[in-house]
């Protein structure tokens, strides 16, 4: 049997760290182990609708709700009419005593209660047409006209509308695998969105030098709300933030315009020979053959044409949509239209843009490569994007999306001119509407309570889209250093990532950008990319044309990639706890085989290895007054009697071969004066200029929650050691995070 000395390591400070202190934040005690604990008293109990594996159960179930829709502008009034057909299915195991419909129009109604909840103040200064709009103006007509709400056999049904919900009230309750049809007719005025507050996400923008208006309608027909197993009908009021929650199924919708507008919608045109000329139907059919550069199909010169004609003639476009969530609308007699058609891995899609001559060249340049290149993007981290088409729509001060269609600001001066800041805005817009394709028009979770499973995912998937373009894209959300100024502001105004989409006090850093950080600090750190990309990817296909909920996606994650994630959504997104992570102190040691004071202690050594006797070799702290200055220097084997004899008689040549050679030996002690823990990130360089990398899980925090030490036995002296050198887990204060302590300069340096 091996005999073996023993080393001693004597802690004594080299340089201790000078400790920062956060305003107003307690440390974490030392063994605060419920950051590590398993979140079975957060998340939903599985059952056999949703499996604990974030996988849909044996039961799972969703509702179908069919469309058949005929609506008709007027461009002299903005007035939207429209009658529609409904066949609702019930696919839940429960009976069904009423149905709930979504009237979101109504937010913008007079009797709205959206306003009336809002806190409001007096602005000191305001400008003339501000004053006027704020103090002078009467609230204009806006909010559904329900005309008759009827049966299959035309008998009306009884109805009650509260707000901007609507519940029909059945005479007979529906049963499991009962369909129902029934019909709703409907009006509104349609609004200027720039001018006039609520309902921001859809109406009409109005060119004041040729009098036209370019509509964006969306929300413009009443909808079913979602029913499902998590909570029966989701029937949360439309405060304006939450979005929206609906089931899919098939539409069918004609749209009648003025003659010389053009219309694009969600779904595919079934009657373009009608609605084209024949020169523009031969442009479309070159485009779905270039996959390189969009094909104008309707030209600038046709559009100027037709922006000047007003006709009083009519013109009906029809569109199909299979296995949608919801439909949208743009039409102007000023769009100018391309289209270009995007290779994905097993099918062929077509990307579209439709705009005024206002936002040319940028968006002839650029619009619709952008959508091509985001359905490339998006879906090889997800699945092929199923639908036919992808329509990038520009409307003034505008962001938002629906199936297949969406709204984007970012126009030219009136030179034409775009600037960098213009252009790349446009372009994250158009990256970022687009994927809500994916999430959450297909990946179908609930924005009304849940936004950041829309947004922020989504978020997500944009910056990944954005650096894929090889431009050095300047993404805004993504990379952890941007959350940084949120995560360390003021605990009063910030809320967990699982907040509710109506309580969130700064929305698009909550639940766009945290969110988006989170899952790049995933990828990139935690988790890596390999691992991270199947799980995602298994997610997005478990859930695409589904109703996902939060716990369907934390235990898909782990559930794919073997990867205990727990304690990072629960401070991620449960908490408002913030990541700090720095260094207290760095001790060096020398070898030495003459024992300070302090470890001469028989006692001591016998508890500790079950002998009073040695030899033993001993490492002590530098700055120790009883150590020999003689010993200060980096360890040479050979000049330690005790372990050159242990080595010689105890290892083989083998063995001794591959020995290491240790000349330096550093006790470094971390400090977490932030909550949420995160894995140590240390980057070492050594006095001749090598660098070297090491990182620490950040389970090495789940017996200690304010420190954590590591040794660092190495060949070569160390001139600093540096904690997240690449800023990768967005930790709010740096000044901690290097040794020696480094100057921070001045913003005015």
């Amino acid at each position: 049997m091996r005999k073996f000395s023993l080393l001693f390591i004597l802690p004594t400070v080299l340089l201790a760290q000078e400790k920062v202190v956060t305003p107003n934040v307690k440390e974490g005690s030392k063994y605060d182990t419920n950051k590590f604990s398993q979140m079975y008293d957060l998340l939903a109990t599985p059952n056999m609708f949703r499996t604990a594996s974030g996988a849909p159960g044996p039961a799972y179930y969703q509702q179908q709700a069919d469309y058949k829709i005929d609506v008709e502008l007027d461009d002299k009034k903005a007035k939207l009419s429209g009658s529609e057909t409904i066949t609702y299915y019930n696919n839940s195991p429960d009976n069904l005593e009423y149905l709930w419909i979504q009237l979101d129009q109504n937010q913008g109604a007079k009797n709205s209660q959206s306003p009336l909840a809002e806190n409001k103040k007096i602005e000191a200064v305001l400008t003339p047409a501000k004053f006027t709009e704020e103090y002078l103006k009467q609230d204009p007509e806006r909010g559904f006209n329900i005309e008759y709400v009827k049966d299959s056999k035309g008998n009306s049904m009884a109805y009650t509308i509260n707000q901007t919900m609507m519940r029909i009230n059945l005479v007979t309750p529906m049963k499991p695998g009962e369909k129902l049809v029934f019909s709703i007719k409907w009006w509104y005025n349609i609004n200027n969105y720039q001018k006039e507050t609520g309902n921001g996400r859809s109406g009409y923008e109005l060119f004041e030098k040729d009098g036209n208006r370019l509509y964006v309608i969306a929300q413009f027909y009443p909808r079913m709300a979602v029913y499902n197993d998590v909570e029966g009908w989701q029937n949360m009021q439309f405060w304006g933030g939450g979005e929206f929650a609906l089931p899919f199924g098939n539409f069918d919708v004609n749209i009648t315009v003025p003659a010389d507008h053009v219309v694009d919608a969600t779904g595919e045109l079934l009657n373009r020979s009608e609605v084209f000329t024949a020169e523009q139907v031969k442009r479309y059919e070159l485009a779905q053959k270039s996959f390189d550069k969009p094909v104008v199909i309707v030209t600038q010169a046709e559009a100027e044409i037709t922006e000047k004609g007003f006709s009083d003639k009519k013109k009906t476009w029809k569109f199909s949509a299979k296995n949608v969530r919801d439909f949208g609308i743009a039409s102007s007699r000023k769009f100018i239209y391309d289209a270009m058609a995007v290779q994905l891995s097993n099918k062929v899609v077509m990307a579209e843009s439709v705009y005024p001559k206002e936002a040319n060249p940028l968006w002839g340049e650029t619009s619709t490569k952008t959508v091509a290149h985001t359905l490339k993007s998006y879906s090889s981290h997800t699945f092929d994007y199923p639908y036919p088409k992808a329509v990038s729509v520009s409307a003034a001060d505008q962001g938002m999306e629906y199936p297949m269609i969406c709204w984007n600001f970012g126009r030219p001066d009136e030179n034409g001119v775009t600037s960098e800041q213009v252009k790349n805005g446009m372009i994250g817009v158009v990256v970022h509407e687009v994927g809500h394709n994916f999430f959450p028009m297909i990946v179908n979770s609930d924005e009304r309570q849940w936004t950041w499973m829309d947004e922020g995912l989504n978020s997500f998937m944009e910056y990944m889209a954005e650096q894929e373009l090889g431009t050095n894209f300047p993404s805004r959300r993504g990379p952890a250093k941007n959350i940084v100024p949120y995560m360390s502001g003021d605990q009063n105004f910030l809320e967990p990532i699982m907040s509710n989409s109506e309580s969130i006090h700064q929305f698009g850093n909550n639940a766009y950008g945290k969110p988006a950080t989170g899952l790049n600090i995933l990828r990139e750190t935690i988790m890596g990319r390999e691992l991270f990309d199947y799980a995602f990817k298994m997610y997005a296909n478990r859930w695409k044309f589904k109703h996902p909920t939060p716990e369907d996606f934390f235990r898909t994650m782990e559930d794919a990639s073997a990867v205990d994630l727990d304690w990072f959504f629960r401070g991620w997104f449960y908490t408002t706890d913030f990541v700090d992570i720095g260094i207290k102190d760095v001790k060096q040691y020398y070898v030495t085989e003459t024992p300070t004071v302090a470890l001469k202690d028989a006692k001591i050594n016998k508890k500790r290895f079950g002998t009073e006797k040695g030899p033993f070799v001993y490492l002590v702290a530098g700055d120790n007054a009883e150590l020999n200055p003689d010993s200060k220097k980096s360890l040479k084997l050979e000049e330690v009697k005790l372990l050159s004899v242990y080595v010689d008689q105890n290892i083989t040549p083998e063995e001794k071969a591959n020995l290491k050679n240790p000349k330096y030996f550093y006790e470094v002690e971390f400090n977490k004066p932030g909550g949420m823990p995160m894995p140590i990130i240390v980057q070492i360089t050594y006095e001749d200029g090598a660098v070297e990398n090491y990182k620490y899980p950040a389970q090495i925090w789940r017996k200690n929650n304010v420190t954590a030490k590591k040794v660092y036995a190495v060949a070569k002296a160390i001139k600093q050691i540096q904690i997240d050198p690449k800023l990768e887990t967005a930790d709010i204060d740096v000044t901690n995070n290097t040794w020696p302590k480094a100057e921070v300069k001045s913003k005015f340096d």
